[in-house]
């Protein structure tokens, strides 16, 4: 059925992936980066807080102390200087919540550069296709996640305040002073409850996320397929290339086993064809070899040509792994391919002239 055919119900191949990959297409939670970005600045302000603020305090009182005239003459170079320390103090804060978004980012895609998501398109400005994204059904999913999560965190930093509420009462007794420092002891645990909230669902949007990638990822039985074809080359050329090449090697076999002077076999798995002509050949020469249905067709034609076929299995697997066809036979082989030489022309009563000399 045609609804069938269109399903993707694939899993996506590497290429596919790969590809999506390269245009930008990864799953991530950008709620995780905030959420950890939030966390990772709450606990390191609970060890760095006290002594930039102590730090922030002595610029005030400095700017603060000077009132006459001459002071008011060193207020454009006091600002830079003022500045110069500020940008000191909040450097390393800074560096750590780059070094900690890198993290972020780094666990959930990996290592990736691309500037495809940047680069202009006119769908994005086809104000008809923004429309369909507003009210498709992923949208209205995603409107009403958000919702969840708003009610949530709202409904988590309520019952915060509201188990506090009676410090925020009592600090109406308190000098400035103390009234600052209950602040920054409610806010900053206010802010880490939330924080931690955030990040549980933030880790589940995660989650959602990688879902939703790998469903948009998945491929239809027709795509599979294509993919294949492009990637391997399409199935009917691929076996008519083989047939072919296959061709071709039986007509080589067909010219060049007639000739040998005698075939050594597995018996069954490997066959080598071997031809000597003492007055154009220092060494036998290996015409022809296969294994399985060629060595089989080799044997074949060797036998309607005559060929003495020699049942050798050390032999005939050592020169089918060591010499290539058109090769001559290594001297560590001369020894027991002239004893099967000189046996065939004894027995064919073929006289040749000299042999290769053996070795050792």
């Amino acid at each position: 059925m045609a609804g069938d055919k269109d399903a993707k119900t694939e899993a996506p191949t590497p290429r596919r992936r790969q590809e999506a990959r390269t245009s930008g297409q990864v799953p991530k939670s950008q709620d995780l980066s905030a959420s950890v970005l939030l966390l990772g600045a709450l606990v390191v302000l609970r060890f760095l807080g006290p002594d930039l603020w102590n730090r922030m305090l002595g610029i005030y009182r400095t700017a603060l102390a000077g009132e006459d005239a001459a002071d008011r003459k060193q207020l454009i170079p006091f600002a830079a200087a003022s500045a110069v320390e500020m940008f000191k103090m909040l450097a390393p804060f800074m560096a750590l919540m780059v070094l900690l978004t890198l993290l972020v980012l780094h666990a959930q895609v990996g290592l990736l550069w691309t500037l495809k998501p940047l680069t202009p398109s006119l769908k994005k400005l086809n104000p008809i296709s923004g429309i369909a994204r507003m009210f498709s059904p992923r949208s209205v999913v995603t409107l009403v996640l958000n919702l969840a999560k708003l009610s949530l965190v709202t409904a988590v930093a309520y019952q915060i305040v509201r188990g506090v509420a009676d410090q925020i009462i009592f600090s109406l007794s308190l000098d400035y002073v103390a009234i600052f420092g209950l602040a920054a002891h409610l806010v900053f645990r206010l802010g880490v409850m939330l924080a931690v909230v955030l990040l549980v669902l933030a880790l589940i949007d995660y989650a959602y996320q990688r879902y939703r990638h790998e469903k948009d990822l998945k491929m239809t039985k027709e795509e599979v397929k294509d993919e294949l074809r492009s990637m391997e080359g399409d199935p009917l050329v691929k076996r008519r290339r083989r047939e072919v090449q296959m061709q071709l090697a039986y007509q080589r076999l067909q010219q060049e086993v007639p000739q040998a002077d005698v075939v050594v076999t597995n018996p069954t798995h490997v066959s080598v064809a071997l031809r000597y002509d003492a007055e154009t050949m220092s060494a036998p020469k290996l015409v022809a070899k296969g294994a399985d249905l060629m060595a089989a067709r080799i044997r074949q034609i060797a036998a309607a040509a005559g060929v003495p076929i020699l049942e050798r299995p050390p032999l005939a697997r050592a020169l089918y792994e060591a010499v290539d066809v058109g090769r001559e036979v290594p001297e560590r082989f001369y020894r027991a391919v002239a004893e099967i030489l000189a046996y065939v022309y004894e027995l064919t009563g073929r006289n040749v002239g000299p042999q290769p000399v053996p070795v050792g």
